[in-house]
This record gives structure tokens, sequence and C-alpha cells, in this order.
């Protein structure tokens, strides 16, 4: 065998040590998942704002603290807790030494969120303008940082201010480019928080958080009232507290799931034993071996749970991975079906109407469960294409269910209208993270989920999403419409959106669905090209350019090249999040936009004609 005579040279000047934020901000990643423009409720920069707000959470839980003021003013970010305060000779340490922390051990903190001494350094590093405060028994030290890098340093003064940590930051435009903050995230991100701290006040750029109720409130105020069967059941032991609600949906489950008053929003181990409970439970209760997917369809549930040392799959925490309540205790799996099997067992013995009204929707959810089987038994077919090969989907590598890592949070679908749009996205993808399915032409507006087993286009689409079994199936983080700004475009788009919201509302609430933003215009000259999404960038970009620059008006997604279309679907790919508000009656809306024809909607339609009318003729 001959020798390797590659002339590239692998020496002791390869081996590189990059400093504690040196290693942050080449590998962000690893701390935050996405970087993103905080279009999407998971990017980094939603990330950043939580491990700050955690440290305060951490102290409330102890005892101390029981405000917690934010502001956020041209994307500065501003939290200040009246906690016990950072040991003022290590307050730089705290926030600038990685694995220091004062949360190793159960000492000072029983049940924190932070355990691995990362989180807030990770703000610092990724951070153009970092700077702590704490003040501690009416003296104060007061450090800035800019990516990580020390600034200025205070001495420790004598103060008049109350106990606390006051902590700014600005996340590095550079690395999250073109970022915005979307109030929408934030506020649910702070009612969770109240809602698992009863006495709890956040105070955000004005609004005032504070839950009486705690679980119940949050049900109350995610799931519309009326689709409720029953009021929420509301129960808890010392370290493991839930509410649960049957709804009318006829699909899915939804779940909000707590560890320490982290949001595990893709579940674990605590997630798994409530559900196996649930089914124990509610057999044992009722004598009969229901099948698990009819005793949990349309039910929605909290849980928390509070672990001495919880372990997570990821810095990002978003999924439990911990086996055990503490070290050499008993197992989270047995815990939780102990807690369950005993609370909520003797809450239907104690109130039997509302056992019978869950009896009757388990026997519902059954029957309905056996039509969908004889449709889809009788529509050989379509189930042939669906289960050998879905024409429709060009996959990608990594998915959202099986991916732990960037990748997995990375993958998304794009849903496309024809062949021509379709094509040009599949051309310039990245075929790792990026999957496209491709319509052909309008979807079935169809209200009742049956509908769905007898048409081959929306069941290849259940097919390829795998939500069947609920949310923790979801193959793709993000699931993009993309269709053409017209009015046929348009058209699909609020088809689409009927299909999510009317079977699927709790991928929506999650906040997986988004819209593709492309451009409308494409200006250049012969030294630079800029794409518009709106008329007022293009008279913008005519202006930057000068002179008369070429300007060419793109009507459909297939008119744009594979090599231009990279451009949109890549890092700077403008998504516009389709948001729920909290007092969204779904089954309402639906009926009423989507419904058959009704006078209502005929006089909605001619009145707001009249209204342009007025107002082109004022013009």
């Amino acid at each position: 065998m001959s020798e390797n005579t590659d002339t590239k040279i692998y020496g002791e000047d390869n081996i590189i040590t990059l400093t504690w934020n040196e290693h942050i901000r080449r590998r962000p990643g690893m701390y935050i998942g996405k970087l993103g423009d905080g279009s999407a409720h998971d990017d980094g920069i939603y990330v950043l704002l939580k491990e700050v707000i955690d440290n305060s959470i951490d102290e409330f839980m102890e005892g101390y603290g029981r405000t917690i003021d934010i502001s956020i003013k041209e994307r500065k970010v501003i939290v200040r807790d009246y906690g016990r305060g950072i040991p003022l000779g290590k307050m730089v340490k705290a926030v600038s030494d990685i694995n220091t922390g004062g949360k190793y051990d159960d000492k000072s903190y029983k049940n924190s969120i932070g355990q691995n001494g990362v989180g807030v350094k990770a703000v610092n590093a990724l951070s153009s303008f970092f700077q702590v405060q704490s003040i501690q028994n009416g003296k104060r030290k007061v450090a800035e940082f800019c990516c990580g890098e020390l600034v200025n340093e205070s001495e420790i003064e004598e103060c008049n201010e109350r106990t606390g940590t006051l902590t700014s930051f600005l996340p590095d435009d550079r690395l999250c480019e073109n970022f915005h903050w979307y109030n929408e995230y934030i506020e649910k991100m702070l009612w969770n928080y109240t809602y698992l701290n009863r006495g709890l006040v956040i105070n955000f750029n004005g609004k005032k958080f504070l839950s009486k109720n705690g679980l119940t409130d949050l049900l109350l105020n995610n799931v519309d009232n009326e689709e409720m069967l029953y009021a929420p059941i509301h129960l808890q032991d010392a370290r493991f507290e839930f509410a649960l609600v049957h709804t009318t949906r006829t699909h899915g489950e939804e779940y909000y799931s707590f560890v320490n008053s982290q949001n595990t929003t893709q579940g674990g181990t605590h997630q798994n034993a409530f559900r196996e409970a649930l089914v124990k439970t509610f057999r044992g209760f009722f004598q009969k071996e229901f099948d698990p997917s009819d005793i949990r369809t349309g039910i929605a549930a909290v849980i928390s749970i509070k672990i001495t040392e919880p372990v997570f799959e990821s810095q990002t925490k978003t999924r439990l991975g911990s086996l055990l309540m503490e070290k050499d205790g008993q197992t989270v799996r047995n815990y939780v079906n102990d807690v369950v099997g005993k609370l909520l067992d003797n809450y239907l013995h104690m109130n039997s109407e509302v056992a019978e009204i869950i009896r009757q929707k388990i026997l519902k959810s059954e029957a309905e469960r056996k039509e969908i089987l004889n449709i889809r038994k009788g529509n050989k077919e379509i189930q042939k294409k669906v289960s050998l090969n879905n024409s429709k989907l060009k996959d990608c590598k990594y998915h959202f269910n099986v991916n732990n890592n960037s990748e997995g949070i990375n993958s998304t679908i794009f849903i496309t209208e024809g062949l021509s749009a379709s094509g040009s996205i599949t051309t310039s993808r990245d075929p790792r993270t990026q999957a496209v399915f491709s319509m052909r032409g309008k979807p079935q507006n169809i209200l009742k989920k049956s509908e769905i087993y007898k048409n081959e286009e929306l069941n290849l689409l259940n097919a390829a999403l795998n939500l069947e079994e609920g949310l923790e199936g979801l193959r793709y983080n993000n699931i993009v419409i993309a269709t053409d700004a017209d009015v046929d475009g348009m058209h699909i788009r609020l088809l689409l959106l009927t299909y999510f919201l009317n079977y699927y509302p709790d991928v929506v609430r999650s906040g997986h669905v988004y819209i593709l933003q492309t451009p409308l215009f494409r200006v250049r000259n012969k030294q630079k090209t800029l794409y518009c999404y709106s008329d007022e960038e293009k008279l913008n970009a005519i202006k930057q350019l000068g002179g008369k620059p070429e300007i060419t008006r793109f009507k459909g997604l297939g008119e744009i090249s594979p090599s231009e279309f990279s451009n949109f679907i890549a890092k700077s790919m403008r998504l516009e999040p389709v948001v729920l508000e909290k007092s969204t009656k779904i089954a309402d809306m639906l009926e009423y936009y989507m419904g058959n024809n009704s006078k209502e909607r005929q006089q909605f339609i001619i009145d707001n004609l009249r209204e342009e009318i007025d107002e082109i003729t004022e013009d």
C-alpha cells in the first residue's frame, strides 16, 4: 500500500484552544438552538431572554423577590428582580466564567431551572451589550461586557436601592440578523411563569402578569371555554401538579408540560408517564380496556413536576431526559403513575357527573375512530399510495420527532401549490433540513374529519406531517405555507389554515405554522440586486440604486429561478408566524368564514366592499 502523499499537513498548529465566549459564539446552536430573527417562537433570542428570567424565577421559588420588572425598548432588554442578588465579590465570575454558579448542589437552590452554569454566560457571549448590576445589603457592583469581553467593572459602592439583580442585554445583530421581538411569544412565556408560580408578579412594558388559580388559569386562557366538556380538574401532590379537561375536539391531544418552571415543549419522561397514567387510571375506574387514543382524544392538560437535579436532552431544556426524581430515588414514571392514579381515581369517585361525561366522550371517540377505520378500508387505493410512496413529498434527512439537535430544530416542510413552485424550492432547498410537499391545485374545504380520509391530497399531507398521534409525532418543527401572493394563492392559504385550525389547532397554538414571505419585486442595476416585499420597499430600492434600474414583478413563485429562490429560504428567510390570540374561538371563526354561505357573511362582504369603494371614491 502506497503512502498518503497528501500535502495537507495536520500538525500542532491545527490544534486551537478557544476561550469560553469564543466557543459559544462559534457554536451558538449548542447553547440556544437556532439563531433566527425572532419570527419563530423558538428562535435563540427568546432563549437568551428566558435564561435571564430563569435566574429571577429561581430566586422566587426559593422565597425571595415576589416581583420581576421587564422592559424591551429599541430591542434592548432590561430584567430587574428583587431577590438576594449575586454575591458582589463573585458577580463577574458568575456571568463570565463557564461552569461557575451557585446551583451545582441543593444548598442555595432546591429545584432550580438552571443546573449547568452556562445560561447567563451564553447571553453575555452572544450580546453586543451586556450589563449586570447586583445590589446586596445597601451595596452595589456593576460590570459591562461586549460579546463576552469585560469592558468596564465598577468598585463596590454604597447605594439606597432594593436588594436584587438588574441585567441588561442587546443580542448581537451580527449573529441574530435583523432580529425583532414578537410580544405574543414573550407574553406567552411570562404567563406560563405566573401560572406555575402563584403569587409571582411580572411587569412587562407596563402590562401586569399575575395568576390566582395557577394551572387552571393556563387551561382557561388557552382552550376555548365553549369546547370544554366540564370544568378543569386541578390536582396536586408535593412535587407534581396537573390540570386536565376533555374537549369537544375529535382529534389530537394538547399538553403543556413543565419541569421546575421550565416549559418542556418537546415533552419527555414526565409527559410520557402522565399519558400512560391517564390510560391506566381511566381503564381502572371504568373497568374497561378502552383504546389509549380514545381515552386521550381531545384532552388538554398541564403538568408541572419538581425534580432536584433534572437532566435535559439539550442546553435549551425543551425535553426532559431524567429517569429519577432524585439520586437513588423513585423513578419519574412510577412517581407520576402513583400520584395520578391516586388523586384522579379519588376525584372520579367523588364527582360521578364528571366521570360520566368523560365516559361518554371516550365512547364517542371510539365510535369516530371506528368510522374512520371503515372509511380507510373502503378507500384502499388511497391508503396504498399513502403507505407505499408519498409522491407529493420530497423529504429531508433530519426530523423534529427523531433528531434532538440543531438539525431537528431547523427541520422545515414547505407546502407549495403546483409543480413549478415546488420545483424551484426543491432545487434550491437544503435537503438535510428542508422538505417540500406539493399540492395539486386547491385542497378540499372540509370541516368534518372523516372527509380527510376520502381525499388523497390531504391523506398524503397527513402522512407527511405525522400528526395523528399528537404533537410528539410531528416530523417538522416549521410548517411553512408557500403560496403565490395572488387571489388563488390566498385562497389556498386559507384552505390550508382551515385544515390546521380545524383538525390540529394545537400545532398552530404551539407556534409551528408560518406563511412564507416571498419578494414581489426585483430591482437591480449592473452593480446590485435588491429584492422587495412591498411597494414601499420597491420605492426605497429605486431611490437607493438611483437612475433607472430594471424592475421585475414576480407574479408567482414558479417565476423565481432556483438560484434566486435559495436567497429566500436560507438563513435570511422571512416567515410570518400564524398566531392565535387567547380569545380566538376557532369553531365559530371557521364556520363563519369557511362554512356554508350565510346571509351574515354575504352582508359582511357587501359592507366591506362598500367601505372599500367609498375610500377609493374619496381618494
